[in-house]
């Protein structure tokens, strides 16, 4: 019995060998086009293993191979068979959405159990939402990349093949004669160099690239059974040999350790200037080759280790400065350079006694182009402004969903899922729930997310597990707010630009507390630059088509002035100790507590214009730095015809209505000359507080 199922395993193999592959590839290549967005590609910094993942390749010299392939396939048949079958079975008793927890811990159990690569590949599917449901998610996030350390003294002597030594002592002394750290890939010893430097020395392990290429070669024959099974009994249209070949490509280039030190150089470079809050280890490039990492030896402790962390550097509040300074390098990472670090987890990061935050591992890095980079943060727009449709559009644009597919279906599941989540204030938001809720939706309707996504979803999970084990409180999405503020009120991508006037300018209304709360987080970002935000407001409002909203804003900002100018006027009122009538009376219509919603953004340009976005004192010297920003705003204004006889008319209705305010006040004082009482003033009144800070 057991031979004739393992002859039917060959035949089955063999039957599915590659006709499939240039389908699956060009399938690959037709996922990620990004149609509909700028085509510049900048050079792709990642580096590439010098050895790349070729299935083409991996199969011929296999196939003639069968009893090595045929030996790990019926290791693997076995238990993801079994699995399998349990789905089926929950599926035909309707049961299995009840036990998907279950599953997902029969699932993790397996895969620690099956080798480095397989491991390898869970860890990849906890950041694919598109492929499982959120309870498999939350379960192989769980998976732990540590294995058993192979001997020192093979160590040993594959650092002599690898590097051309005669002795291993020749060049290195072991400071600590077991590794300090072991995973899936390699191990870490302390070493000390001839010349006394001390290094981290990485050494790979034996036959590594070879187990890794068998383990892909027979999860890419399962993954062709997989998208068979997922069409049949999910109804979803996956290719899951394309995940694979996904999956291949980075863990190719993590077993490379040349690929990893270029890496490691690139990303110091980055952050030359910086060097006082970010550290990257110096590579020894002649003590590396592609099985063998010669790095310099950082002391430090770990940033989740609060109490300890706190001791080491002398700063009880280091945790939250350094995962504040960690979320901020991630975010300009992905949203500057677009090359950044996609597993910045808490194993591959180090406090230094001096307080800088070190990086350790570059073996996952990932790249964003800028069209992808502009993408994200317009999702984030769309997001905020509730915009499903343009959502469900732009992912359409970006490769996540096939051109043609109609997405309404995917809008209501998308209005479903996330307004109530995307209800919290941005202190109390954290990318767990978004993502969850997004990841739902993703499972639900026919995703295929293209691996620059994938990485995000990974580096953002990642970052707020770490942010979060060193401060509960803190929250990723709070903390990155002002810098995507920033970015989206002065990037000059046309893409952000639409999104932009949609947020502030929807059905031709201007959306008053949107824009300050965009001012608000944006100036504490060394981003904001207050002069390009008014440009580009200035071109939006001068467009043919913006007249209804330039008669709309003439409201507001009418209502704005007159409602500050009472405010105005009662403070000077009162300093002087003049008793005005109430502001019913006084205030012409405006309840008191009850401001115009320009009024508050006018106030928040005013904070930063004056560089005040606290509310602090005024000097001369912020006014006139004040001073010269307007100047160029208030020039083209002036040539702007449109605009210039806007402004006319909202200074012409709100003096009108401060003239016909003061002439009812005189009448009144006429009629009733007890109607403004004079009381006694101190000597040392204190100053008037001015709704625009100075008098």
């Amino acid at each position: 019995m057991a031979r004739r199922l393992l002859a039917a395993l060959f035949i089955t193999q063999a039957a599915a060998l590659l006709p499939a592959t240039r389908r699956h590839r060009a399938l690959v290549k037709g996922r990620a086009a990004l149609t509909d967005l700028p085509t510049q590609q900048p050079e792709n910094p990642v580096a590439e293993a010098e050895i790349r993942y070729d299935p083409d390749k991996a199969q011929k010299l296999l196939t003639r191979q069968p009893r090595r392939w045929l030996t790990r396939n019926v290791q693997l048949f076995f238990p993801l068979a079994g699995f399998i079958a349990s789905i089926i079975s929950d599926r035909a008793m309707n049961c299995e959405p009840q036990r998907r927890e279950q599953r997902a811990s029969e699932l993790l159990e397996l895969i620690s159990n099956l080798g480095p690569a397989v491991i390898k590949g869970g860890q990849a599917l906890a950041s694919r939402p598109d492929l499982l449901p959120a309870e498999y998610l939350r379960k192989l996030q769980e998976l732990q990349d540590r294995v058993p350390a192979f001997p020192t003294d093979e160590a040993l002597r594959r650092v002599e093949a690898s590097l051309g030594l005669r002795n291993f002592t020749d060049v290195f002394t072991l400071l600590v004669d077991e590794p300090v750290a072991a995973a899936s890939i390699g191990q870490v010893y302390k070493a000390r160099l001839r010349n006394g430097k001390v290094v981290a020395l990485k050494v790979q392990r034996p036959d590594c690239e070879r187990v890794v290429a068998l383990d892909l070669f027979v999860l890419r024959w399962w993954a062709r059974l997989g998208t068979s099974f997922f069409v049949r009994a999910f109804g979803r249209d996956l290719d899951l040999v394309s995940v694979v070949d996904d999956f291949g490509a980075l863990i190719y280039r993590e077993i490379d350790y040349r690929a990893e030190a270029r890496n490691a150089r690139q990303f110091a470079k980055l952050y030359q200037g910086y060097e006082n809050t970010i550290r990257v280890p110096e590579i020894y490039d002649e003590l590396t080759t592609s099985t063998v990492l010669t790095m310099e030896w950082v002391d430090g402790t770990r940033l989740v280790d609060g109490a300890e962390l706190a001791v080491y550097t002398g700063d009880d509040k280091a945790g939250t400065r350094l995962v504040d300074a960690l979320v901020q390098c991630s975010l300009r990472q992905m949203l500057d350079s677009g090359f950044f670090h996609a597993d910045p987890h808490a194993g591959n990061l180090l406090a230094t006694d001096d307080g800088r935050l070190c990086y350790l591992d570059f073996g996952m890095m990932s790249y964003l182009e800028e069209r992808q980079r502009v993408s994200i943060i317009e999702a984030v727009v769309h997001l905020v402004n509730r915009d499903f449709e343009a959502l469900a559009d732009l992912y359409v644009r970006m490769g996540f969903i096939k051109a043609g597919t109609d997405v309404k279906p995917i809008v209501r599941g998308l209005q479903d899922a996330l307004p109530d989540v995307l209800d919290a204030p941005v202190s109390e938001l954290n990318v767990k729930n978004v993502a969850s809720r997004l990841g739902d939706v993703m499972y639900t309707f026919p995703f295929a997310l293209p691996p620059f996504y994938v990485a995000i979803i990974r580096c953002l999970g990642v970052l707020e597990g770490v942010a979060i084990q060193v401060d509960p409180g803190f929250r990723i999405v709070n903390d990155a707010y002002p810098y995507v503020a920033a970015r989206l009120l002065t990037d000059e991508a046309p893409e952000l630009r639409r999104a932009l006037t949609n947020l502030l300018f929807k059905d031709q209304k201007p959306q008053w507390r949107r824009f300050e709360a965009l001012l608000n987080r944006a100036s504490s970002s060394s981003e904001y630059d207050a002069s390009a935000v008014a440009a580009y407001l200035i071109t939006a409002l001068t467009e043919e088509s913006a007249g209804p909203l330039r008669e709309k804003l003439v409201d507001d900002l009418a209502d704005a002035l007159d409602y500050l100018g009472v405010g105005v006027a009662l403070d000077v009122a009162s300093a002087a100790g003049l008793d005005l009538p109430e502001p019913p009376d006084f205030l012409n219509g405006h309840q008191e507590g009850e401001a115009p919603p320009a009024a508050a953004a006018l106030l928040a340009a005013r904070d930063f214009l004056l560089g005040d976005g606290e509310g602090g004192d005024v000097d001369i010297g912020s006014v006139t730095r004040a001073a010269r920003k307007v100047q160029p705003v208030a020039q083209s204004l002036y040539d702007a015809p449109s605009l210039r006889a806007a402004l006319i008319e909202v200074l012409a209705r709100a003096s009108e209505r401060a003239a016909s305010r003061a002439i009812r006040l005189a009448l009144k004082a006429a009629t009733d000359p007890g109607a403004l009482r004079v009381e006694e003033v101190e000597e040392e009144a204190p100053a008037p507080d001015y709704p625009f800070g100075y008098s």
